[in-house]
């Protein structure tokens, strides 16, 4: 007798919904960071110089663009877990995190030797992923931790600076400043530590957590047509990410050598 069809060996579990208004969210992240890089290759190809590093007209842009990232990350996960997602999925997508990340590294050594990325955003994600995995029990006190984790940073500079300046030397070196309490920011290329950036993404699950239990209609408002394009892309976000640099520093390099 054939069992029921939920039991055959030929089911397969149905694919957790998507929620496009969080896809275009982190689509608009892709594409500022994409108009971003663009600038930044400009600059470091010599084409139109800016100080990336000090100007807060592209200062701050990062910043927004960092935040819009983790928040993101955030909500991803308050929904994979309100979808039932367990460790062993989630695990699969912290494996291709990580090891995008050290593609990265890998990568900025050839382009950066001086100042390669160590602990970029891709680093950073892998790290807090796990924390917030861990911590997504503590409801409402995600918040409060975000907003710790985002006031520590600033704390630690002013006692580095100053009271605790002996201590400098350890926080500031490449084996504890990707915890983010440090006295002078490393010289690296990109640099996500996991504090003060673990309280977007604790901000981003509280969020989450919140709007799947009260604004549920948030999430699942339909979006305008011409906002697919975004919710598409936000769904490679990954896959993007590694794409895009090589592309734009690949068609300026082709672009400078047709020009001379």
């Amino acid at each position: 007798m054939t069992g029921p069809a939920s039991s055959s060996p030929f089911s397969f579990a149905p694919r957790p919904a998507r929620y496009d208004s969080v896809d275009a969210l982190r689509g608009l992240a892709m594409v500022w960071m994409t108009v971003f890089h663009f600038c930044f290759d400009l600059s470091h190809l010599g084409f139109w110089p800016q100080n990336f590093r000090m100007d807060p007209f592209w200062t701050t842009q990062r910043t927004v663009i960092v935040s819009l990232f983790l928040f993101c990350a955030g909500l991803g996960q308050a929904i994979a877990l309100h979808q039932g997602q367990g460790w062993a999925r989630f695990g699969r997508r912290w494996l291709q995190i990580a090891g995008c990340a050290l593609l990265v590294t890998a990568g900025s050594v050839v382009m950066f030797p001086q100042s390669f990325i160590y602990f970029g955003v891709l680093h950073g994600m892998a790290v807090m992923l796990i924390v917030a995995r861990l911590t997504a029990g503590w409801g409402r006190w995600l918040s409060v931790a975000g907003g710790v984790a985002i006031a520590l940073p600033p704390l630690a500079h002013v006692l580095l600076t100053g009271p605790w300046h002996e201590a400098a030397p350890w926080f500031n070196s490449r084996w504890l400043n990707w915890l983010g309490l440090v006295g002078r920011k490393p010289f690296t290329e990109d640099y996500v530590p996991v504090l003060p950036w673990l309280g977007l993404m604790w901000v981003g699950l509280a969020s989450g957590q919140w709007l799947l239990r009260s604004r549920t209609e948030l999430l699942q408002a339909r979006l305008p047509g011409f906002l697919a394009p975004l919710a598409l892309l936000g769904r490679w976000s990954l896959s993007y990410y590694m794409v895009h640099q090589p592309v734009l520093i690949g068609a300026l390099m082709v672009a400078a050598w047709l020009g001379r």
